[in-house]
Order: structure tokens, then C-alpha cells, then sequence
């Protein structure tokens, strides 16, 4: 068994039991063509070979790329040796799903990655460091830049959490499954992504202070305005930017880009 570099972030997960619940929350058929992200060892793709139509494995990792389609012969799996964040996701098929066991630190590049491409999957089934599940699926009083991020473009559930002690090495946190179910509609009807963004981050830019400090310093304007843009929005003044729902960032990121505009 190839040794698991640190650098690369890399922990194998063997636990059968697992891997199944992993493809489990993928829903996947034999018609399905799936994106695995970092297969290792290829474990979790054994898994997904049996279930699904076809697998795209993208390794950034040359000698694990390299070894992995001989363990498959007569599957239909094509091993792209590459960073995921450098990948072309156009060339996949359109409803395409996206099953991984990720490296910690990326995880949030990659999310935004299959969130915000062109041609996203219609699902992401990630099993990631536990506290980033439970961010990226939030609720009002608990969110954050993250989390509103993931859930404007993707209905995002938990699965189960896997203890550090069915990795080797084990790392120093649990992980949990996440599942991203991208959304088939927009969101966001009348604001740009960008405009909702710009309010979104700016509530986000002081998160111990009131929302109407946060907008006041990240737009650069006055707490009087920022009052009146909440009041417009019907938002309590007094409340803290993790405590929106979205519906409530998208209210106000048109009230204050109409008043910009205006």
C-alpha cells in the first residue's frame, strides 16, 4: 500500500461500511458518469465502478495516477493525472455527479469550484472535515460566508460522521459526509451574484458586530444608511449577519443596489 503524503493532505479510508454510504448519498444508477476528486488508492472507486455508468478520477498525485487503471481493467474509468482546481469541468457530461473523500485543505476552493462552474453536477457528495460539513450546512443563527455561498447555488444535507480512527493516519479531527444538491432554478431572481456578494460580504467583513456596523464599514457608508437600507429590507438593525436566512440577503442586496443605482 503506497504511503499516504502528508503534503498532499492524503488519508486512506478503507472502511467498506463507509465507502458504501458515501455512494449511498450519491444516489447513484447505471446510467450516471461520476467525477471522483483524489481517489488514492482507489477504494471509494471500486465502489463507484460498480454502481455507476463511468468514472473520471482527476489524482494530482503522478505515481497513484498512474497505478490506478490497472486495478480496473474492462471498467469504464478514465484517471486524469491533474489539480482539480485546474480541471476543465465543461468536458463532463451535463448531470454528471461528483463523489470524494478531499483533502481538507481545499475543500472550500472546491466547493466553490462545482458551485460556481458553468456546468456544475447535479450532486456532490463530499465526506470533509466535520466542522466544515456542519458550516457549509447551517442554519440561520449559525451562518456564515460559507454556508451562504454552498446553499444559494445547492440544497445541502449531512450524512454520517466518520471517526479519525478509520483513516490512516489517522487526521486530528472527525469527518462528516456532506451532500450538495445543486439547485435546478436560480436562486437569486432580480440581483447579481456579484451585487448579492457585495452586501453578503460586507454584513460578513466585523462578524462580533451588529449588522448594521458590518454594512456600514464594508460598503463605506454611514450607519444612518445602512439603517435605512435594513429597514427597507425589513431587518432588525440590531441583529448579526449569521442570523439571515437567504431570502433575506437577496432583500437586501436589492435594496441596496437599487439605492446605489439610483
Amino acid at each position: 500500500m503506497a504511503a499516504p503524503k502528508k503534503s498532499l493532505g492524503q488519508h486512506w479510508l478503507r472502511d467498506r461500511d463507509v465507502l458504501a454510504h458515501i455512494a449511498d448519498c450519491a444516489e447513484l444508477t447505471s446510467e450516471d458518469s461520476v467525477l471522483e476528486i483524489g481517489p488514492g488508492l482507489g477504494t471509494l472507486t471500486s465502489e463507484l465502478l460498480r454502481r455507476s455508468k463511468r468514472v473520471v478520477a482527476v489524482e494530482f498525485d503522478e505515481e497513484l495516477a498512474r497505478k490506478l487503471p490497472a486495478q480496473f481493467p474492462g471498467k469504464d474509468l478514465t484517471v486524469v493525472q491533474s489539480d482539480i482546481l485546474s480541471f476543465d469541468l465543461s468536458d463532463l457530461p451535463v448531470g454528471y455527479k461528483v463523489v470524494a473523500n478531499v483533502p481538507y485543505y481545499i475543500t472550500s476552493k472546491i466547493v466553490q469550484l462545482l458551485m460556481t462552474t458553468a456546468n456544475k453536477p447535479s450532486v456532490a457528495v463530499l465526506l470533509v472535515q466535520k466542522e466544515v460539513a456542519q458550516r457549509l450546512a447551517a442554519r440561520p443563527g449559525d451562518m456564515s460566508i460559507l454556508a451562504v455561498s454552498a446553499q444559494l447555488f445547492a440544497d445541502v444535507t449531512l450524512g454520517d460522521i466518520v471517526p479519525a480512527a478509520l483513516f490512516t493516519p489517522p487526521p486530528k479531527v472527525d469527518s462528516q459526509v456532506v451532500i450538495l444538491k445543486t439547485r435546478t432554478t436560480p436562486f437569486l431572481t432580480d440581483v447579481s451574484e456579484k451585487d448579492f456578494f457585495r452586501v453578503v460580504k460586507a454584513g460578513f467583513s466585523a462578524k462580533r458586530k451588529m449588522l448594521r456596523s458590518s454594512l456600514s464599514g464594508g460598503l463605506s457608508i454611514s450607519k444612518d444608511q445602512a439603517e435605512t437600507y435594513l429597514a427597507a429590507a425589513g431587518i432588525a438593525s440590531n441583529v448579526r449577519a449569521e442570523s439571515l436566512t437567504l431570502t433575506q440577503w437577496q432583500t437586501l442586496a436589492k435594496c441596496v443596489t437599487v439605492t446605489h443605482k439610483e
